[in-house]
């Protein structure tokens, strides 16, 4: 039988720790700073609903900066919290407010898009995450950019 030295028992000795730090971490519940899990628990779910996913800038000059509004509203029973709002490209930057939307409220994440330094078809995206009923929401926007 091979004998374990004591690099080999550490690793495994660590290994071991691992998965079972990661089994019971499974099990547990976070909740953030402002109890938001325990509203919606409480007084039902939130539901995010955006009526448009996509924004086409269509043609623009290399180096516009161009911004459009991707309306939502909350549908569900509790309020609505946007958690974070996440571009795929440095070019693009997000902005929204991280005040609660209450059942029936509405609002806006504005998407700012610089065009410098690219040309062509250009499609980006834009990750929505919430405590909405669907957690995650992805909006796109795409700009023809012609350069000259």
């Amino acid at each position: 039988m091979k004998r374990l030295n004591n690099s080999d028992f550490l690793m495994k000795s660590m290994a071991v720790i691992f998965l079972f730090l990661l089994l019971i971490s499974g099990g547990c519940k976070t909740y953030s700073e402002r109890g938001d899990e325990a509203d919606s628990v409480e007084k039902g779910q939130a539901s995010i609903y955006f009526p448009e996913l996509n924004h086409d800038f269509g043609k623009i000059k290399e180096g516009e900066k161009v911004a459009c509004l991707f309306k939502f509203e909350n549908r569900g029973e509790a309020n609505l919290l946007i958690n974070s709002v996440t571009t795929s490209c440095g070019c693009t930057i997000p902005r929204f407010s991280e005040e609660p939307v209450p059942p029936e409220g509405s609002g806006t994440i504005e998407v700012i898009f610089d065009s410098t330094s690219r040309e062509g078809r250009q499609t980006k995206t834009v990750q929505v995450r919430s405590n909405a009923d669907t957690p995650v929401t992805i909006l796109r926007i795409t700009a023809e950019i012609i350069t000259n």
